[in-house]
């Protein structure tokens, strides 16, 4: 087989051609950190990648959401905080108010006062997040009293709400979930309308036995400290329960750095190139490429032009 000098001219740039072309590549590398600038390079990498990444953005979500279930607990917690200094006070007031050495008066004064704890107690009933109402279950843009309305059912004033907690709408009573993981949902709202209805019910007996003259006997009064006691150890128990929800939020979210950190490592390990590889096969293939040179320009015959001076 005769080898011609285009033939061996065509090789030499073939050659050259492929060494440019992997020192572009490994250029790149260095320059992006990354084994691969285009799916086509490494298609398992490329896959693999967009795997990590689906998982990153899911843990990034998944964060964004337990900022709103804490958001959540924690006004939770704080609106029954202020019920039950609402209830210290209406202790305090029933408790003085049990004493037969008050006049009418004095009792006129206690009730005036109730009357207004009773209002701010219900206004706490619909504490909102948001747009969203907490306590009104996944009725969430319906308030627990509105307009002569108890959890969507309309009451007259010094009706027993206790009473309407059974027949009201029940989504008062539904659970608000919110997903924190995979396959992992945390409640987020307190069901307490049957609380607040306990209350409300509580507080206008009492206004009624401070209203009536021939019931503001010192001893009768006084038995509203059992049920004011028993609607206490309720708001106690809403709060024990947030209290254990908040912890688990605590544990979610370590469990969600982890996450993080764990996928990103991955990712990393998938993708990232080896500086200290990458830099010596580069200077490697620019020996390969200048050797390549210096041999071609021996290989190549000289022409006329050469001689042409």
């Amino acid at each position: 087989m005769r080898v011609t000098q285009s033939m061996l001219s065509s090789n030499m740039l073939r050659n050259l051609s492929n060494s440019y072309s992997k020192m572009g590549k490994l250029q790149d590398q260095i320059n992006t950190g990354s084994k691969i600038s285009r799916p086509s390079d490494d298609p398992v990498i490329a896959v693999k990648g967009i795997g990590y990444r689906t998982n990153l953005n899911k843990v990034e979500q998944y964060k964004r959401n337990m900022g709103e279930v804490e958001n959540w607990l924690d006004t939770s917690d704080d609106t029954l905080d202020h019920v039950g200094i609402a209830l210290r006070r209406v202790q305090e007031l029933v408790t003085n108010a049990a004493s037969d050495t008050n006049t009418d008066e004095d009792r006129e004064k206690m009730k005036k006062e109730i009357d207004q704890i009773k209002l701010q107690i219900r206004d706490l009933a619909n504490t909102k997040v948001g747009e969203k109402y907490l306590f009104s279950g996944t009725n969430t843009l319906s308030p627990v009293f509105e307009n002569g309305k108890f959890a969507g059912q309309t009451f007259t004033e010094g009706d027993s709400l206790t009473n309407l907690v059974n027949t009201a709408n029940p989504g008062f009573s539904n659970s608000v979930e919110i997903e924190v993981y995979d396959g992992v949902n945390l409640d987020v709202n307190t069901k307490a309308v049957d609380m607040f209805a306990q209350i409300d019910d509580m507080l206008t007996s009492i206004q009624k036995d401070l209203a009536d003259p021939a019931g503001t006997i010192g001893s009768k009064i006084g038995d509203h400290l059992s049920t004011i006691s028993t609607v206490q150890n309720k708001v106690l128990e809403n709060r024990a329960d947030i209290g254990a929800r908040q912890n688990r939020v605590d544990m979610m979210i370590n469990r969600l750095a982890t996450q993080e950190v764990v996928v990103t490592k991955q990712l990393s390990d998938n993708e990232d190139i080896d500086y200290e590889r990458v830099i010596t096969d580069m200077i490697t293939q620019e020996s390969i490429h200048q050797a390549a040179l210096s041999v071609g320009a021996k290989i190549i015959q000289s022409t006329l032009v050469d001689f042409i001076r």
